[in-house]
């Protein structure tokens, strides 16, 4: 095979090798720290300084910057989020982000091996889900390497090519063509840590003298630097569709990168000067690779010391770029779901959670809205009602779709794919009572047509149904509550209280025979009326399935 195309293959084979150890880590790492995650999104909402901190953890965890940008992004675009806390977010992130390229610069290629065959071990005989992923996590480690070692075996012998050499003298002497190149390197590769990775292999072959870099840190730098600007890509294409804030955080992270980089690029030597003296003395080729992972830290270490200070500049200046309102959002589609976050569980079930809240009240107004309507002396058709309740079928749809790709996605843990599960049972409950809700509309509506609008029961017979829908509200009022609190013991007052409903039902039959009887109600309204009852009563049961569910495993709070 021709040499050219061997070490192409081996640049690509290794580059895939580390790509999948790094998705899969950053997969594996999510799945053991699962709730972990879930106390460093807790800090989300604290002050810049905790948003920074916040940022640099999670970025640790997911192993990507990118992944965390994004997350950052669909939170501001669901609300949860306010702009200047996404951007003390994306500035933690910058810094999360240079871990990788420290992991890199550790020299364990005589044990990458041993790290492979130990991480598979353990995931193949330990029956904890935690520890498997630990296992996978160790696994995923080794194989990262692995790739790092692929790519540098093929590059050695590019050093000794003159056409090679010659290119790179060209990048090491031109800071803006090393912009250039590391810019592009990303935008095709997607990810700066694995550029950053190529960087360190290439960066660490001997020149002709066999004792400094081909490359060196001068002429790194600025490829460095490149790369922090191709990354900022990734959150640009997740902004796209979204909200203005959102666009104004993809274009803040933008900011940050390409801000430094023009900074930085006056000061290449110096810098590299600098970071020289506080990395580990050697052979440069033996050092370089350490060096490039203190210039990455460094460089988004200072620049978010630059602009933590100055979120606020940051803010004003991408309204002014971006300018506008809110977005108002489509009240039938979902307000929180962000299909960019599928592969991130801990912040996707965190949304699902608002989501379901946010249909939970929508059905809340409907059984109240009905409750209203029994009590009207015109049974005159509620268009907003119908309305309403078809908004509550589109985003239980969409919803259950989004659950449905989760469990697809294979990236739930067992507890988060338990409760996942028992969120959908409720789900199921909450639109089985916007549809009860409609089929009493219904009834409404055709006996209102038959009389012109004008309602035929007795005052005492619409008195009584009022007072049932009114009695479901409350039930379905508590139940949210236990929902979200997951008071066993209010779940089984709740439950407790389905005898009242069974005998609130039977009287009411019993009520409405005597009315018929004494000619105070239409003999041929009672199929209605018991069509009425009987809905009243299945949502009844409703609301005890959801208290049942709090009861058996259902815990909302583990969402948030």
């Amino acid at each position: 095979m021709n040499s050219t195309v061997q070490i192409a293959f081996g640049l690509l084979g290794g580059l895939a090798l580390f790509l999948f150890g790094m998705n899969l880590m950053s997969e594996c790492l999510q799945k053991a720290a699962g709730e972990k995650m879930k106390a460093i999104l807790a800090l989300l909402t604290k002050n810049p300084i905790l948003g920074v901190l916040a940022g640099a953890l999670t970025t640790a965890v997911l192993q990507s910057s990118s992944a965390t940008t994004v997350m950052t992004i669909g939170f501001v675009s669901a609300g949860l989020m306010s702009l200047p806390q996404a951007i003390s977010i994306i500035l933690g992130a910058n810094i999360g982000t240079t871990m990788t390229a420290q992991i890199i610069a550790f020299k364990i290629s005589d044990y990458i091996y041993l790290i492979i065959f130990a991480g598979f071990i353990i995931s193949f005989i330990c029956k904890s889900e935690k520890v498997k992923n630990i296992g996978q996590t160790i696994f995923a480690f080794g194989v990262l390497f692995l790739g790092i070692e692929t790519m540098g075996d093929v590059m050695k012998p590019l050093a000794a090519s003159p056409v090679f050499t010659a290119m790179i003298a060209k990048v090491s002497h031109i800071p803006v063509l090393g912009v250039c190149v590391g810019t592009l390197m990303t935008l095709v590769v997607q990810s700066s840590s694995a550029t950053i990775a190529v960087l360190q292999n290439f960066a660490e072959q001997a020149g002709p003298d066999g004792i400094t870099s081909i490359l060196g840190l001068a002429g790194a730098i600025p490829i460095l630097l490149g790369d922090n600007i191709g990354t900022t890509i990734t959150a640009l294409l997740a902004s796209v569709g979204q909200s203005r804030d959102a666009k104004r955080t993809a274009l803040a992270h933008c900011m940050f990168n390409v801000s430094g980089s023009l900074i930085f690029i006056w000061f290449v030597h110096p810098y590299a000067k600098l970071i020289q003296y506080i990395s580990p003395k050697g052979a440069e080729v033996d050092v370089i690779s350490r060096q490039i992972a203190n210039a990455h830290t460094g460089f988004n270490f200072i620049m978010t010391l630059f602009w933590l200070p100055l979120i606020w500049l940051l803010v004003k200046i991408v309204m002014f770029i971006i300018p506008g309102e809110k977005d108002e959002k489509d009240a039938s589609q979902p307000m929180y779901l962000d299909n960019n976050l599928v592969n991130q569980p801990t912040a996707a079930l965190r949304l699902v959670s608002q989501e379901v809240i946010r249909l939970s009240g929508l059905v809340k107004e409907i059984i109240n809205d009905i409750s209203d309507v029994a009590g009207l002396k015109e049974w005159t058709y509620v268009e907003d009602l119908q309305s309403k309740i078809q908004v509550v079928q589109n985003l239980d749809e969409r919803i259950t779709e989004y659950l449905n790709n989760l469990f697809s996605a294979g990236v739930l843990t067992e507890e988060q794919a338990t409760q996942t599960a028992g969120i959908m049972y409720v789900l199921s409950d909450v639109n089985r009572l916007a549809l009860l809700c409609g089929d009493i509309l219904a009834v409404f509506e055709e006996e209102g047509n038959k009389s012109s609008k004008k309602s035929v029961l007795s005052k005492d017979a619409s008195r009584d149904l009022e007072k049932s829908l009114k009695l479901i509200g409350d039930m379905y009022d508590a139940s949210l509550k236990v929902m979200e609190t997951g008071d066993k013991d209010n779940a089984a007052k709740i439950i407790k209280k389905r005898d009242k409903i069974l005998e609130l039902d039977l009287k009411l039959r019993k009520d409405h025979m005597k009315r018929v009887s004494t000619g105070k109600c239409k003999a041929s309204l009672t199929s209605s009326f018991n069509k009425i009852l009987h809905s009243i009563d299945r949502m009844g049961n409703s609301c005890v399935n959801i208290a049942d569910a709090v009861m058996e495993s259902v815990d909302y709070g583990y969402f948030n």
